[in-house]
């Protein structure tokens, strides 16, 4: 069964971005690719920081289905 988290994307390194999920047990920022989360989220890329989202959490703890909250 799949969970749903509040994320923040904290800052953009090039062509990533830096996420934080507000969990339980939050691990450190983890990057994924800029592009993929903000078509996803409808946005462009350059607003990415400081964007409310959520995501999926997938059963190996990848974050998918990213989302403006």
């Amino acid at each position: 069964m799949s969970k749903t988290v509040d994320v923040k994307v904290l800052l953009l390194i090039g062509d990533q971005a830096e996420v934080i999920a507000d969990a339980p047990d939050p691990a450190d920022p983890v990057r994924y690719p800029a592009a993929e989360i903000a078509e996803a989220a409808g946005v462009p890329v350059r607003v990415l920081p400081g964007l409310p989202l959520t995501a999926t959490v997938s059963p190996d703890d990848t974050l998918t289905a990213w989302r403006r909250r």
